[in-house]
């Protein structure tokens, strides 16, 4: 688990692949931001970009899987037990492509975390001393550093919760 310094090429990564997702889906996209600790100016993390994509059913794959594995991307993940989720890998390994179908509770989730760490410098600080201590740990998965986070994020997303409230991610 390797966490490096912010890399100011991540918004264009995300930009580059973000306009594979229009070209691919159009008036399909309900929602579609850069998400995770990527998005976070100053922050440390994995050089991977996270992206959150709001289709209207997540669970109709026909409508969107297609379109974008024209465009480079493939299925990776498929979790109809959480939200329906969805995740794609893009043309490169280094971006991961969040599908939910839209008013999912967790875009909501995903864009107060994101915009509190951006927000809040103490959060910010508090999430990367976290995140620092738990990459130096080893771990057989992936997923168990992820769900390692899980009480430091939910901490942070109740504080942005508290102060902002929710905002429905799409119409």
């Amino acid at each position: 688990m390797t966490l490096v310094e912010y890399d100011a090429a991540w918004p264009k990564r995300y930009r580059a692949q973000a306009w594979l997702v229009r070209e691919a889906l159009g008036d399909a996209i309900m929602l579609l931001e850069h998400v995770g600790s990527t998005s976070v100016p100053g922050l440390v993390a994995k050089p991977v970009v996270d992206i959150v994509l709001a289709v209207d059913d997540s669970a109709a794959e026909p409508g969107y899987v297609p379109p974008l594995e024209s465009q480079g991307f493939a299925l990776r993940v498929r979790e109809p037990n959480w939200h329906e989720h969805r995740m794609l890998k893009g043309g490169v390994d280094d971006v991961n492509l969040h599908v939910f179908s839209a008013r999912c509770p967790e875009i909501e989730r995903m864009l107060a975390f994101r915009d509190r760490l951006r927000s809040d410098s103490a959060d910010r600080g508090l999430y990367a001393t976290a995140k620092a201590e738990l990459a130096a740990q080893r771990w057989d998965h992936l997923q168990d550093y992820a769900d390692a986070k899980s009480a430091i994020v939910e901490e942070i997303v109740s504080r942005a919760r508290a102060e902002s409230p929710p905002v429905s991610p799409a119409p």
